[in-house]
């Protein structure tokens, strides 16, 4: 059974997740901590369970979403899963960092490039990959149809969509993956966003104003 914590980070409220099953094996996904509180809380979490982290999911590459990538994969010694064309956004993090008033080294990790239409599985529970750029280039979705929930980053939130005002942002395009790719699916389908509460695919269907 898939078990889901929820921890908010950093200046902007990011959502960090840590993905689990009954086995013990354990996904980070957007690991966003940013000093030593917030990292000790995420590791004390992992620690107390016993987890075993088998990867570390982006989204997209923004720098609330990973001030903590050097952090965990230092600590865990795995693979960065994300999608090519984030890649120059993470390496923009140094850039970033100082326009928010903060020194940042550039991140050394090991990375997999996932695309549109590949899956990923934690024992057996398979994620579907949908590539849903317009708030970054290569913001990903990763789904589970049978548990009928996604972690769709900055893409899709309660009320709301990602920012498009952001480098290499695209309102429009933004607009229609979402109404192509996530739309389509079960209205049942819980969206654990990167940033805010949870949704749901029929409730942002029905109220969300950027789709009215």
């Amino acid at each position: 059974m898939l078990q889901i914590q929820r921890f908010v980070f950093n200046f902007a409220s990011e959502n960090t997740y840590v993905l689990y099953n009954e086995n013990k094996n354990a996904w980070i996904i957007d690991p966003g901590n940013m000093n030593e509180q917030e990292t000790q809380l995420i590791d004390k979490f992992i620690s107390e369970n016993r987890l075993k982290i088998q990867k570390i999911l982006l989204t997209h590459a923004h720098i609330d979403h990973v001030l903590g990538l050097q952090w965990a994969y230092d600590t865990y010694k795995v693979p960065v899963t994300m999608h090519e064309d984030d890649q120059e956004v993470l390496d923009m993090l140094q850039a970033s960092g100082m326009r928010f008033g903060f020194p940042l080294e550039p991140v050394n990790v090991d990375i997999e490039y996932i695309n549109e239409g590949e899956t990923i599985d934690l024992d057996g529970e398979e994620f579907k990959i949908y590539h849903v750029p317009g708030h970054s280039p290569g913001s990903i979705v990763y789904h589970n149809d049978r548990r009928k929930f996604m972690i769709s980053g900055d893409v899709l939130f309660e009320g709301s969509i990602g920012r498009t005002d952001l480098y290499k942002g695209n309102h429009e395009q933004l607009i229609n993956g979402i109404k192509t790719k996530l739309f389509i699916l079960d209205d049942e389908t819980q969206v654990l966003s990167g940033h805010g509460n949870p949704t749901s695919i029929g409730f942002e269907k029905q109220y969300n104003p950027f789709f009215k």
